[in-house]
């Protein structure tokens, strides 16, 4: 168990990053969202989960317990899905908690990004981390926001929760990219501005991201 505690602490960045890329991404290993995808969508929460647990280990019992809430509630709430997935009040209800336990867990990574005067392979799997966190976070918010108006959205697909789920990763990655093919687009005011702060807020992580990567190995250097 200790040897466990041991390797989740030191590649704690590089699991988490595992896990949020098969949380975003494993829709590209199965074709059916309808029927496989159920399944996959709540095992990918409970390793999602797992690939927490080292970012926490030696953050106190507070920061643990509040982890552990979140995690149970959006385990939880996720296996309801697909009994309510034209519940509008559950499925609100769901994204709310995703972001809230996205942005929690942002907060300890940011955290640990501006700390260190350093730079090795915590601070570059942290940074990826980062940044596919703001994706996990901004999928959730337009999720809610698709939700409250469905004509919000141009080419995002209403037959499923996992297929809208899938659609917006993509949109929200090419946004964040600056790469904007245009077969989904914003159709609503609020849409279009959120798309717009999405873009700047992509790329000013990344170049205050630059920034402290070069900072930090120049500071590296000079010692």
């Amino acid at each position: 168990m200790d040897k466990l505690k041991d390797f989740l602490y030191q590649n704690k960045y590089e699991i988490l990053l595992f896990g949020l890329i098969q949380h975003l991404f494993i829709g590209i290993l199965f074709f059916d969202l309808s029927g496989t995808l159920k399944f996959v969508w709540v095992s990918n929460i409970i390793v999602l989960g797992f690939a927490t647990i080292g970012i926490f280990i030696q953050k106190g019992k507070r920061k643990n317990q509040i982890r552990n809430i979140l995690l149970f509630l959006v385990l939880l709430i996720t296996l309801g899905i697909p009994f309510n997935n034209e519940n509008l009040f559950f499925l609100i209800t769901v994204n709310v908690l995703y972001i809230l336990f996205f942005i929690f867990i942002f907060w300890e990574v940011l955290k640990f990004l501006v700390s260190p005067s350093y730079i090795n392979k915590d601070v570059i799997s942290a940074a990826a981390c980062g940044y596919f966190l703001l994706i996990e976070i901004s999928v959730f918010i337009m999720q809610t926001h698709f939700y409250q108006n469905p004509k919000s959205f141009n080419g995002i697909s209403t037959s499923t929760p996992y297929a809208s789920f899938t659609d917006l990763v993509y949109f929200c990655c090419i946004t964040f990219s600056s790469i904007g093919f245009g077969d989904i687009t914003p159709n609503s005011q609020q849409t279009k501005l959120f798309t717009s702060l999405l873009g700047i807020i992509g790329q000013f992580y990344s170049v205050v991201l630059v920034g402290i990567l070069i900072s930090k190995f120049s500071s590296h250097e000079k010692k």
